[in-house]
């Protein structure tokens, strides 16, 4: 049974288990993951060195077509967060009030789309000024829901992040 596209943001650097472990527990539940990523490479390499294989270009979906996003944290949100494409992406699927998940250092992405204004998130540590300046209430909690938007701060949090997707 399908219960929806899910795009999972990737790039160059990506947390391993952040990107991994929710894409089986989401095909586990019946939605389709699709690996999205900028477009700067179709092959991208986690931090642990482990492959993933792009299955589409953010500048051709819409987000109108997905049932939510995940953004896994490492050295990708970095590249992420730099993408016009990305921002937009992630800014439309929360407009339309699907989930938007971001783990660790991901929140430079929900910070960049502006989208984390008055909204309570948790974070990695390291970029917990960053969404403060963004508008946010930080938290110091495995996991944080606000509406829509699911954060988590490191991947001993996955557990805890995918029972609440």
């Amino acid at each position: 049974m399908n219960q929806g596209k899910i795009a999972v943001l990737v790039e160059e650097g990506y947390q391993d288990l952040e990107v991994w472990y929710p894409y089986y527990r989401l095909r586990e539940a019946g939605f389709e993951t699709v690996f999205i990523g900028t477009g700067s490479s179709k092959n991208y390499r986690g931090k642990n060195g482990y492959p993933l294989e792009v299955q589409a270009e953010i500048k051709n979906l819409a987000p109108a077509d997905f049932a939510g996003v995940v953004i896994p944290g490492g050295w990708a949100p970095d590249k992420l967060r730099m993408s016009r494409e990305v921002l937009d992406f992630v800014r439309e699927i929360d407009r339309a009030g699907k989930v938007v998940a971001a783990i660790c250092h991901a929140g430079w992405v929900i910070a960049s789309a502006g989208i984390v204004k008055g909204r309570t998130v948790t974070s990695y540590a390291a970029i917990r000024d960053d969404l403060v300046n963004a508008g946010a209430e930080w938290v110091d909690q495995e996991v944080v829901r606000d509406k829509n938007l699911i954060t988590a701060r490191k991947p001993d949090d996955l557990p805890a992040f995918c029972r609440n997707g």
